[in-house]
């Protein structure tokens, strides 16, 4: 987690998560704030209070019908090695890297169900 801001008039907060040695952090808010916005790649989450709370809040994961949001992705250097630790932490796979016509790349599931793809940049080249 890089950093966090929450907005309480408007109920929601924001969270900011990248792969970064916690070191290299800034401590002093401000300039944390500007080196969060100034990597060049960083997820941000959205957690809209209440909804935790709320027995009719409902969401979907766009990977069955009806289809909507699909799956975030994300580049790491070695795709079997990433599934390889994926295997070993128990995570839930949707395809294996040798798995279907497109090799090379993985999905796999968070808790929720949620797609994540597990690419390497440099292998994208070959399949597009």
């Amino acid at each position: 987690l890089l950093q966090k801001f929450d907005f309480p008039s408007m109920k929601f907060s924001l969270y900011f998560l990248a792969y970064e040695d916690k070191s290299n952090i800034p401590k002093d808010k401000t300039e944390r704030t500007a080196w969060t916005f100034s990597r060049k790649a960083t997820l941000e989450l959205t957690h809209n209070w209440g909804t935790e709370n709320d027995e009719k809040q409902s969401y979907h994961n766009g990977n069955s019908d009806p289809r909507g949001f699909g799956h975030i992705g994300i580049a790491v250097p070695d795709v079997n090695k990433a599934c390889k630790r994926f295997e070993e932490l128990g995570v839930k796979f949707v395809k294996k890297p040798d798995d279907g016509k497109m090799k090379g790349l993985a999905f796999v599931q968070d808790p929720d169900g949620y797609w994540i793809e597990i690419l390497n940049p440099n292998h994208m080249v070959t399949l597009t």
